[in-house]
């Protein structure tokens, strides 16, 4: 606990040091249809004196903004120049498993990883950041977070601001802590220096128009009551997924650790003015990671108390009026875009994820409010796959949050409609479109989505909290996109028995689903590239799981041999 005082001295010191001073930077921007990105090491010196160890995307600290248009066919060579594994996520986007970015698409030190894909999602904000099990607080926390800009014909069209940088303001959002030696701290909850775009204590220079906000919530644990000092309003124009069908007239505006929202505020014939962005944490419900109070009883999180953040109002960026631009945006727009939610009638499968600490050794005490937390009584496994979905069809997922905080949950590839929150039923649309949402302590919420276009019998994507720690300690789950009109089977001798792998690429554990003549007694071998026997079994089940935990990296050969023939499989250990 004195460590902990001391930190919080120092932060007091570092925190309060300074107004707001420093130029809000701008991320460079990256157009066309191939983006080099490469992850590197670099240093900052936020505070005088002190050198930071950071990362970066092509500059040692944060990242450039992707900007590309629907329909187009892109590149990303991803190369890693970092002395560990890292991956790249594109959070928010419609992309397959093989390109979407999760741990299971890990890239090595020194090595590129190169995802193409068409850009499929309508206009809006997404962002890049690492997904790897157990790295991904500790990269995004030093710089990892980058926006992933999408533009269509219906959003270009409309009356709302265009010019990136200068009425299209794209603001990357997070709290950090800081050791007594000014180094970022990882799972802390001493997070109480404040950056925008990287930038501490940041001033931007707005025109005295409509300027539109990108808010991104790249913090590892912070929620953020944003709204302006005055009560000026907000005009929300988007969400996660994009474009509302009409502005809503906001003072206020909570996001939490994942979630996007764009923003318009007018600020005609206010030249020379100066106002504020802020949070008002005051105002941020019981429970919210920021709020003035996250669980009861013995049940609270580590230091929470002695963060002066939480519970209180602060300034996140100082924006001062200037001179309108040339051809400025005056109004506020009555109508954006056609928004048509998916229909809870056709929803055929029904899930429960339940949120939850949990056990993870038989002496664990979990606390209710701090963890270990634990997704449907499991914790993540690289080799264990949670869901399994058919393509195409439509789902209701009910979310429950037994634990005693606030938990954002990220679901991958796909946008859904928030159909229902706290036993409350709501129009599909109501929301507009989200990947990201916030179940509050003992609520639970509903939310539709449809699964097209993308299916693979072997890779998975995922889903999570995204307070990163809790991602990272374990509270994520896997779950397979599967088409039951094909066989999903490669190499496979068509008189041979049916059967799958997941997850492919393995490594720790590979299960072989084995998906026709469930009681007949099938042979089932691997071999090595060099043709050497590595592994054999016979099996009348309709799943078998062989731990590879010790195999050497490569390819092999899964052969199963049954009354119909034999079918052979690659698969890959990593």
């Amino acid at each position: 606990m004195m460590y902990a005082y001391r930190t919080l001295l120092a932060l007091l010191c570092l925190s309060y040091g300074a107004a707001a001073q420093n130029a809000l930077s701008i991320p460079p921007v990256l157009t066309g249809t191939t983006f080099n990105l490469t992850v590197q090491t670099g240093s900052r010196s936020f505070y005088p004196s002190v050198s930071t160890p950071t990362l970066g995307i092509n500059a040692g600290w944060m990242a450039p903004t992707i900007v590309v248009n629907k329909g187009d066919s892109i590149t990303l060579n991803v190369i890693n120049n970092l002395n560990q594994k890292t991956t790249m996520h594109w959070h928010g986007l419609h992309v397959s498993p093989k390109n979407d970015g999760g741990p299971h698409q890990s890239i090595n030190a020194g090595a590129t990883w190169s995802p193409s894909f068409k850009v499929r999602n309508n206009a809006g904000t997404f962002w890049y950041h690492p997904h790897g099990a157990g790295q991904t607080d500790p990269q995004i926390s030093r710089g990892l977070a980058g926006f992933f800009i999408i533009h269509d014909p219906l959003e270009q069209a409309l009356a709302i601001p265009h010019n990136y940088g200068q009425d299209d303001i794209p603001l990357v959002v997070q709290s950090k802590a800081f050791d007594e030696l000014g180094q970022i701290m990882i799972a802390s909850n001493m997070d109480t220096a404040l950056f925008v775009n990287g930038t501490l204590h940041p001033y931007l220079d707005a025109p005295a128009q409509v300027i539109r906000l990108r808010l991104l919530n790249a913090s590892s644990l912070r929620s953020y009551n944003f709204g302006l000092s005055g009560g000026q309003s907000l005009y929300q124009i988007a969400t996660d997924g994009g474009l509302l069908d009409t502005p809503r007239t906001l003072t206020r505006l909570l996001l939490s650790p994942g979630e996007r929202a764009e923003v318009l505020i007018n600020l005609s014939g206010m030249t020379g003015n100066t106002l504020y962005l802020r949070s008002f944490g005051s105002e941020i419900p019981e429970g919210v990671y920021g709020a003035a109070v996250v669980g009861a009883g013995a049940d609270t999180i580590h230091e929470y108390e002695h963060n002066m953040r939480n519970g209180a109002d602060f300034d996140l960026l100082r924006i001062n009026v200037t001179a309108p631009t040339a051809s400025p945006v005056t109004a506020i727009p009555a109508t954006l875009v056609p928004l048509i939610p998916f229909d809870p009638a056709q929803a055929t499968h029904f899930r429960s994820i339940v949120l939850d600490t949990i056990r993870l050794l038989p002496a664990d005490v979990p606390n209710r409010a701090d963890g270990p937390f634990g997704i449907n009584n499991k914790t993540f496994d690289m080799d264990v796959i949670n869901e399994t979905v058919q393509l195409n069809t439509t789902e209701i997922w009910t979310i429950k949050n037994h634990t005693l905080v606030a938990h954002p949950f990220h679901i991958h590839d796909i946008q859904f409609n928030i159909i229902q929150e706290g036993g409350i039923n709501l129009p599909p649309g109501k929301m507009g479109w989200k990947d990201v949402v916030v179940v509050r302590p003992g609520d639970s919420v509903k939310v539709l989505t449809k699964f097209e276009t993308f299916a693979d019998p072997d890779v998975p994507y995922m889903y999570h909290c995204h307070l990163l720690h809790h991602e990272d300690d374990g509270m994520m789950g896997t779950f397979l996109v599967v088409d039951s009109t094909k066989t999903g089977i490669r190499d496979r001798v068509p008189a041979g028995p049916a059967f799958r792998i997941a997850p492919n690429p393995a490594h720790n554990q590979v299960t072989l689903y084995l998906e026709q003549d469930l009681h007949e007694n099938r042979q089932i071998t691997i071999t090595d590239l060099a043709g050497r026997q590595v592994y054999t079994t016979g099996s009348d089940r309709s799943e078998l799981r062989i731990d590879v935990s010790g195999w050497p990296k490569g390819v092999y050969f899964l052969n199963v041999t049954g009354k119909q023939g034999k079918t052979t499989r690659k698969m890959t250990i990593w």
